[in-house]
C-alpha cells in the first residue's frame, strides 16, 4: 500500500499467458459440467436409464450369436422299454440271472434301468442292472444299444455283486469284494472299473479303483486318537 491507496493486481491479459490459459480451461469445464446436466435431466424426463434405451439388436449381430452357438441336434431319447422282456430275450444273459427275473412284490421286477448316451448313437443306450428280491446284489449288468430299429448287446457282466452306471459318457462297473467270513451285506471293498465305448464300436477298460471299506462294523465309533 502506498499513500492509503491499495494496488490493484495484474489484469488477465497482463497476468501473462498461464493465467489466460487458466481462465479458458476453467470456463471450458463449466460449459461441459451444464453440457452433462442438461443431458442427464433430458434422461430422466424420458424414463431412461441414465444414457439411453437400447433398441432392438440389428439382424446382423442376431445372425452372428447364432452363428457362434450352433445348435446340435439331441438324441432321441426312446419310449419306455420293456427292461424285463429285454434280458428274458437275450441270448448272451445266462440261464442265472434269468432265474433271478422273477416279480418280487406283485408285479415289480428288480430290475434297474439308466438311459444316457455311452456310445454316441443317434438313439440314446440303456443300461441294465438285474439284482435280487431279498438283498437288492446286483447278479447282472447289460448295456443295449439301438441298431436297426433293434437292441443289441454291446456289454455283459455277471459276476455278482456288480452294478453298472453312466457316469458323464463313460460306463462305471463297481463290483464289491468279499474277503473270507464277510457276510454279504458287509464286503471288504470294491473294484471301480471305468469303461469307454471306442471306434471299433466296443468297450475298453480305461482304469481301476480299488477303495477298502472300514472294518469297524455293528455300529462301534471309530476311534479318535488321544480320546483314551
Amino acid at each position: 500500500m502506498r499513500g492509503g491507496l491499495t494496488e490493484a493486481g495484474p489484469t488477465p491479459a497482463q497476468a501473462g499467458p498461464t493465467a489466460a490459459r487458466g481462465t479458458f480451461q476453467a470456463a471450458i469445464t463449466a460449459v461441459t459440467v451444464l453440457a452433462a446436466l442438461a443431458l442427464f435431466v433430458s434422461a430422466c424426463a424420458t424414463g431412461g436409464t441414465g444414457t439411453r434405451d437400447e433398441g432392438p439388436a440389428h439382424a446382423d449381430a442376431v445372425a452372428g450369436a447364432a452363428t457362434m452357438t450352433p445348435s446340435a441336434a439331441p438324441t432321441r431319447i426312446p419310449s419306455r422299454v420293456d427292461a424285463v422282456q429285454l434280458v428274458k430275450a437275450d441270448p448272451e444273459v445266462s440261464a442265472e440271472v434269468k432265474g433271478e427275473l422273477k416279480p418280487c412284490v406283485g408285479d415289480e421286477y428288480p430290475v434297474d434301468v439308466s438311459y444316457g448316451d455311452l456310445t454316441g448313437g443317434p438313439v440314446t443306450d440303456i443300461v441294465v442292472n438285474v439284482l435280487t428280491c431279498g438283498d437288492a446284489v446286483g447278479v447282472g449288468s447289460y448295456v443295449y444299444r439301438e441298431k436297426d430299429g433293434r437292441y443289441e448287446n454291446v456289454f455283459r457282466t455277471e459276476e455278482p455283486p456288480v452294478y453298472a452306471e453312466i457316469d458323464r459318457g463313460d460306463l462305471v462297473v463297481t463290483k464289491q469284494v468279499y474277503a473270507k467270513g464277510d457276510s454279504v451285506s458287509n464286503p471288504s471293498g470294491e473294484n471301480v472299473i471305468t469303461y469307454r465305448w471306442t471306434s471299433a464300436e466296443h468297450f475298453v477298460k480305461e482304469f481301476t479303483i480299488h477303495n477298502e471299506y472300514s472294518s469297524i462294523v455293528d455300529g462301534d465309533p471309530t476311534p479318535v486318537p488321544g480320546t483314551g
